[in-house]
């Protein structure tokens, strides 16, 4: 399987903080980056755009070292930085305008159909949009030009439900041609469930769990027991452990071996919030 992206061993150090991150998005891929704030992302992403210069590592994009993209390589990254935007001056039409001169394969007009069917007025200043409204904008822009690789992070940011579900729903669009490949993070962790191949999950600068978005969801799951049944469990299975009130919460990639042979157990299935809770707050067993 070609990998659109790949990072090995990159690191990053920071007064406090040190990401060491690996991670691989392949070809026909949407993989997703989470983790709590401060956790590393925006700094992965900053080190695969060559917006900040890593201590050491590799990151390959589309084939070559992030270093040595020319700048038709550039123009087939999709990018959306948390906390970027356009002039607030400025409308939609003069957007496009300014996005024909800068990338050849960027149908102005193309984009315009696509800012009227999501909402986007072609004459508004953006200082007028809403946050849905700025945030549909800059996805449309950066799919607009016809990437292979969309770099996202945290597009849906402050959204509600609504606006999340239509960037969600471009996202599946774009996606559709089956040789793109989409690197995203996001805080809200049902986005994700529903829209990625498979996860990365960062904490304290580094990776600490990388699995199949179905095997998270179908095989993962928590243990609610008492002492008496934590000493009874088969601990080979077990991936965190939390102390409660009542016993124990326990994490593990096996939910279907502790429902067949655990009859007596609370097994609830495993979600990506209970997840990260375990593997954030639950200790090694």
């Amino acid at each position: 399987m070609n990998k659109m992206l790949k990072l090995e061993n990159v690191r990053k150090q920071y007064p406090g903080f040190l990401l060491d991150c690996s991670l691989e998005v392949p070809e026909g891929y949407i993989t997703g980056l989470i983790g709590q704030n401060g956790a590393g992302k925006t700094t992965t992403f900053k080190a695969i755009l060559d917006l900040i210069s890593v201590d050491s590592g590799k990151i390959t994009v589309m084939g070559k070292d992030h270093q040595e993209l020319n700048q038709k390589d550039r123009e087939k990254i999709g990018v959306v930085l948390a906390g970027s935007s356009f002039y607030d001056g400025l409308n939609v039409r003069q957007i496009a305008s300014v996005m024909e001169q800068m990338y050849p394969q960027f149908s102005g007009g193309e984009f315009l159909k696509l800012c009227g069917r999501f909402g986007l007025p072609g004459d508004k200043k953006l200082r007028e949009f809403s946050t849905g409204m700025s945030a549909k904008l800059k996805l449309l822009t950066a799919i607009s030009h016809n990437p292979r690789l969309l770099i996202l992070d945290e597009p849906t940011a402050g959204l509600d439900v609504v606006a999340r579900g239509e960037i969600l729903d471009m996202l599946r669009t774009y996606m559709e041609d089956g040789t793109r490949s989409i690197l995203i993070s996001s805080h809200i962790s049902s986005d994700l469930e529903g829209l990625c191949d498979d996860l990365y999950m960062i904490h304290g600068g580094k990776v600490i769990l990388h699995e199949e978005t179905d095997v998270l969801l179908n095989n993962y799951a928590l243990l609610k027991v008492s002492e008496a049944q934590y000493r009874r469990l088969e601990r080979k299975y077990l991936l965190r452990v939390k102390k409660e009130s009542y016993g124990y919460n326990c994490l593990t990639r096996h939910g279907q071996f502790f429902l067949e042979n655990y009859p007596d157990m609370v097994v609830e299935t495993g979600s990506m919030d209970n997840v990260i809770m375990m593997l954030v707050k639950g200790e090694g067993v």
